[in-house]
């Protein structure tokens, strides 16, 4: 008995010594999450995925997670359908990403197949299986829980509404057009509320940290769905990563339903900042935005220039390889030059203010007049000529264009790969679309739907407000008042003369899948209208075979673009 008492007060004595040990290995230490959100697959700017992944291994205990639109923007997305960029992310190490509108760019299809060449999970709360207008089962996990740090950290991945419209409806429907996906928003936003607040719940149980992953932004075009919102109707967030709107919010403080303090953040888009946010062990939270020079200043010059000189990322599935390769191959496919132009084809002002999305621009009518131009070679022989084409500011994304133009620019125009159709309207659906498209003008609100046109001219009157009205998904269901959309004036493509626009007459319209066939931006009035010619044409190479079609000016064996010299367009648009 002695020798057992001895044997117990040794073992004792020796779990005392360890306790202070194993309690300290229990304390929580600081979290470092990286987070990237709109990236839109620019990987050729100087900040990107291979200092990302540099600046990554900094840090302990880290996360890096992903708000969405990642996989689409530019030839580098585009030309593969994001399977590049998805290789990128798991190079540099994603834990996490959610769902963007523009992960549904290239189908439901395109979609799933993102999700799963991920090696990294994929989480939305609110994004689920529907039938027959029923709410069925989620289609990935609402949320993500992950223990390090001795903290437990849940992430709640939240879905822009906006995706039925600022996408395609027509990729969550099927062939019936019946809808087979949706995603929770309802017109006053109760619907997401409710869903963001039973995942809070569900993941309060088995987490201390609770932060939103959503692609909602803060414009308050996206009202009731944006992320304030949300914030301000729910409670149990800590914090909110947030994108969609391409707003840079270092740290904001929005208090919830209860009160509150939730920390709010969003890197802006373009990969021109990373986040970075710490929380420390007593679950305070902090974030700050790193630019490219306050990124390279937290590493060393020697390994930073080592690194973008490729001699630190030589393996075969190195960051920089995957990114250097990549970008490589791309340009020198598109990279051929087939004009010039002397014009700066625009869509910002000098102060940044995009005016694609809410008047005229160069590139705008460049655009909707490569689509007229398409038809009036291909549809007349067909006994078809082209009365109108029109272009949605949402699907030109370029920044200033002027000297060489190659595929590649053409690419960087148009991202989306939609395809040149022509159908048969009547004059009321011209004006409904014109009218939907015009009903943000003067608000201060962008609208993607914005239409720019070629052979046509309209006058919008601001002083009449919108009565477009629009179901819970944003898709048009018509107008119920006066129209602000006057003066619609058709060019006669015979005798070149304007008339007005008939509303009983027919006219052969041209534009995009996008809008003319698959529900984009909402525009839902040209169901029903006759196809004449459909998938004519990707729209990077309706924009090619324009350019190609100008003389050459300079005698540089060129074409060379001319016509489009002023930012404001050509006063085919009137605003009034």
């Amino acid at each position: 008995m002695k020798k057992l008492f001895t044997l117990l007060l040794a073992l004792a004595m020796v779990l005392s010594l360890c306790a202070p040990a194993l309690a300290a290995e229990a304390e929580a230490e600081t979290v470092n999450v990286l987070y990237t959100n709109d990236v839109h697959t620019y990987i050729d700017k100087d900040l990107n995925y291979t200092l990302a992944a540099m600046y990554r291994d900094t840090l302990d205990n880290v996360l890096m997670v992903d708000a969405g639109d990642a996989i689409q923007g530019t030839a580098y997305g585009s030309m593969d359908k994001g399977e590049t960029i998805i290789k990128l992310m798991n190079a540099v190490g994603y834990d996490l990403a959610t769902l963007g509108n523009h992960e549904f760019d290239y189908g439901m299809e395109g979609c799933m197949n993102a999700i799963e060449w991920a090696e990294f999970p994929y989480v939305s709360c609110n994004f689920y299986h529907e039938e027959n207008g029923v709410k069925g089962e989620n289609v990935l996990d609402a949320y993500k829980v992950f223990e390090i740090g001795g903290q437990k950290i849940a992430f709640i991945g939240v879905t822009t509404p906006e995706s039925f419209t600022k996408s395609t409806p027509a990729y969550f429907q099927d062939e019936e057009g019946n809808y087979i996906y949706g995603i929770a928003g309802g017109e006053d936003g109760s619907d997401l509320y409710a869903t963001v607040q039973e995942a809070i719940d569900a993941a309060s149980e088995e987490a201390d940290v609770i932060i939103g992953l959503g692609h909602l932004g803060v414009d308050p075009a996206s009202k009731p769905w944006t992320s304030e919102e949300v914030i301000a109707n729910t409670t149990g967030f800590d914090a909110f990563i947030d994108g969609h709107s391409h707003t840079e919010v270092p740290m904001e403080e929005v208090a919830d339903k209860d009160g509150n303090t939730v920390i709010l953040t969003q890197t802006g888009s373009y990969f021109n900042n990373l986040g970075h946010m710490t929380i420390a062990p007593d679950g305070t939270i902090s974030t700050e935005l790193l630019n490219m020079e306050a990124v390279k200043a937290d590493l060393f010059d020697a390994v930073d220039a080592a690194h973008r000189a490729g001699e630190e990322a030589n393996s075969e599935d190195g960051v920089y390889e995957i990114q250097s390769a990549w970008i490589g191959q791309v340009n020198d496919e598109l990279g051929q030059v087939i004009g010039t132009t002397e014009c700066v084809l625009n869509n910002y002002t000098e102060d940044g203010t995009r005016l694609v999305r809410s008047q005229e621009t160069n590139s705008g009518d460049f655009a909707a007049d490569a689509l007229y131009y398409l038809f009036s070679k291909t549809s007349a022989v067909d006994g078809y000529p082209v009365n109108m084409a029109i272009m949605n500011g949402g699907g030109i994304r370029n920044e200033a264009i002027t000297g060489e133009i190659s595929y590649l620019t053409c690419k960087n125009m148009h991202t989306f790969g939609n395809v040149a159709c022509l159908i048969q309207v009547t004059g009321q659906q011209i004006l409904d679309a014109l009218e939907f498209g015009a009903r943000g003008v003067g608000t201060g609100e962008e609208i993607g739907g914005f239409l720019h046109v070629s052979g046509a001219t309209y006058t919008i009157d601001t002083s009449i407000p919108s009565s477009c009205t629009m179901d819970d998904k944003g898709v048009f269901t018509g107008v119920d008042g006066e129209y602000r959309v006057k003066d619609v004036m058709i060019v006669d493509p015979v005798t070149g003369e304007s008339t007005p626009l008939d509303v009983d007459a027919t006219y052969n319209l041209a534009g995009y899948n996008y809008t003319l066939r698959d529900l984009g931006d909402g525009f839902s009035m040209f169901q029903g209208a006759t196809n004449i010619l459909d998938y004519v044409m990707e729209d990077y190479m309706v924009l090619a075979n324009y350019v190609q079609a100008f003389e050459d000016t300079d005698g540089d064996g060129l074409p060379n673009v001319t016509g489009y010299d002023e930012l404001e367009g050509a006063g085919r648009i009137t605003i009034k």
